[in-house]
């Protein structure tokens, strides 16, 4: 049989609707055709001879199953495919981090999660909170959070950060058992230099910073580097005390002159700010000299006894840098554990593009938590629920790799665990009206949820005059006959315009329509019609999409999640000057 006249057996149907079926229940009511490709072809690799034409049928057969709500696809899965359910359960068993390494050296584990203030976090520092948060609690242990706020300069402190970041963990359900903010710790980072100072481990450079690359690139010590420990303490004092100024004098910390990479050569442990012109938000001008990143975190990381640091990949140098001053101090280096970043595709993630983004179009986007931006906040706005992240930081886990999570995945995830809360309700935007002939039904009753009997029900007042979508205009036109859920199926007898369509009662059983294999299309009464916008994200822009919903939307709860028939997952915002104003989340 040729390639071109080649067409399934039913057995091979059978088996392109139960891989369907199954991917479809993986990711939340919506199959894709790859995987689903992937999977017949791995049963039945005989038929990768005719792959061009199977792909047409797989396509074919994967729209039909996406057509379905999430609950026939269940009921499906129940009736024909069984092993599916089965092989789903096994696959979703918890996943578990793997052990921490020499984690029996340890008395008590400790974690950190050390968030800078300066904007909020978004869904890459979720995945160190989470993994520092699980880990503690694995181990019974303890998590420090800690605020790394010492560059009132470059990396400004944002006063509202603090309380942001604090109320995002809490939102993803991560728990701290120890709160410090570096700004405040000042004195202590004093009393470590001047005894790093003592050991010989570091001194004080007034060399300009040009003159002191030329001896680092050099591999030789700058001048200051072997002086007398009274000099350097005494000139430690006067940075302190504000004799020099911006630039004209550092600490070092010493390290290998020769080490490969030259960033790790003598690094700056602290820099003078000028705190008049650059005040920090929580201690104004108080003080001038400032740890880096590098010592500060390291001196508060053996201070607080953390045991285990787990951080980005790109830290890896800072590893290096930090045990310098360890070896210097006689302490213990913690474990560390870095693992790759992370992406969330289609949405900007970088603090410095979003801050530029909301100081350049301050009117086009809503703040941090704008729906647009991988936030937490903005992730939290759009429905995004704090499990649906959870989820995929413990699927990542600590893998070295950089990861990208698509969009598609996050959607998955999240739309199995929005489906059993979220209120179903009808929505049709570009409206078309329809004047039904023979209908005799004048109020009907709707469950909320065909499962979820708790969400209760609704009555839906019932008129000859309903609205339907136009996408919905165009199945009737095609097919002539249509059933509005959960009341009647109607037959087309008129197109008395573009915007105006005039059917008839056929019948009123479901059996009808499944025989026929005719599609089910939602509906609102004009007798219960509200107006509605679904606001619906495309990268940067938004479209806002208008038409009608059902007016029982007026009981709902702001806030809540609701799933708009043959449309897809939203948001329930608010009801204002008589228009129900919501967001989608996802198909």
């Amino acid at each position: 049989m040729s390639q071109e006249s080649w067409s399934p057996t039913p057995d091979i149907e059978d088996l392109i609707w139960k891989h369907a079926v199954a991917n479809a229940l993986r990711h939340g009511g919506k199959a894709l055709v790859g995987p689903v490709m992937s999977k017949v072809l791995g049963e039945r690799p005989d038929l990768r001879p005719h792959a061009r034409e199977l792909a047409k049928y797989v396509a074919k057969i994967v729209e039909k199953v996406n057509s379905l709500t999430l609950d026939d696809i269940r009921r499906l899965a129940e009736e024909k495919y069984p092993e599916v359910l089965e092989e789903r359960k096994v696959r979703e068993k918890e996943k578990k981090l793997p052990p921490l390494p020499n984690a029996e050296k340890y008395k008590v584990i400790v974690t950190r999660f050390a968030p800078n203030p300066d904007f909020a976090i978004h869904i890459g520092n979720a995945r160190p909170a989470i993994l520092c948060y699980e880990y503690a609690r694995m181990y019974k242990g303890l998590m420090i959070l800690r605020f790394e706020d010492t560059d009132p300069r470059i990396k400004v402190p944002l006063p509202e950060a603090y309380n942001v970041i604090k109320d995002d963990l809490k939102w993803l359900g991560v728990k701290w058992d120890k709160e410090f903010i570096q700004s405040l710790r000042m004195e202590i980072y004093y009393d470590i230099t001047k005894k790093l100072i003592e050991r010989g481990g570091a001194y004080v450079d007034l060399c300009k910073p040009e003159e002191f690359r030329k001896y680092r690139d050099a591999q030789r010590p700058c001048p200051h580097r072997d002086e007398d420990v009274e000099i350097q303490l005494e000139r430690f004092e006067k940075m302190l005390r504000g004799d020099y100024g911006e630039g004209e004098a550092v600490v070092r910390v010493k390290t290998d002159l020769t080490y490969p990479d030259p960033s790790v050569r003598d690094w700056v442990a602290f820099r003078i700010i000028d705190t008049e012109k650059y005040p920090h938000p929580l201690v104004g001008s108080k003080y001038i000299v400032w740890p880096t990143y590098n010592f500060a975190a390291a001196v508060d990381d053996h201070l607080m006894g953390v045991t285990h640091i787990l951080r980005a990949r790109e830290h890896m140098v800072n590893t290096v840098k930090q045990k310098f001053l360890y070896s210097h101090m006689g302490w213990q280096y913690p474990e560390a554990i870095h693992f790759g970043r992370v992406r969330l595709e289609g949405f900007i993630l970088s603090k410095s593009k979003i801050k530029e983004l909301l100081r350049k179009y301050p009117s086009k986007f809503h703040g941090i938590d704008d729906i647009r931006f991988g936030t937490i906040a903005g992730l939290r706005r759009r429905g995004i629920l704090p499990e649906t992240i959870w989820d995929i930081i413990m699927e990542l886990g600590v893998k070295p790799t950089d990861a990208i999570i698509s969009w598609d995945n996050l959607a998955a995830i999240n739309r199995k665990k929005l489906d059993p809360k979220a209120y179903r309700l009808m929505f049709t935007p570009r409206p078309i009206k329809l004047i039904v002939r023979g209908l005799e039904v004048e109020e009907i009753e709707i469950p909320y949820h065909p499962a979820n009997k708790e969400l209760g029900s609704r009555k839906v007042k019932v008129s000859n005059e309903i609205w339907i979508s136009g996408y919905d205009a165009e199945l009737l036109r095609k097919n002539k006959i249509v059933r509005l859920m959960e009341l009647a199926n109607v037959e087309l007898e008129e197109v008395k315009s573009e915007e105006e369509y005039v059917v008839r009662v056929h019948s009123v059983d479901l059996e009808t329509i499944r025989k026929l294999k005719l599609p089910i299309i939602q509906w609102v009464s004009d007798a219960d019609k509200l107006r509605a916008e679904l606001v619906v994200p495309k990268g940067l822009r938004l479209i806002r999409q208008r038409g009608f919903i059902e007016g029982s939307v007026r009981n709902l709860e702001r806030g809540c999640y609701v799933q708009l028939m043959r449309v897809g997952f939203a948001k329930f915002e608010d009801l204002s000057k008589g228009i129900a104003r919501l967001t989608f989340i996802h198909d």
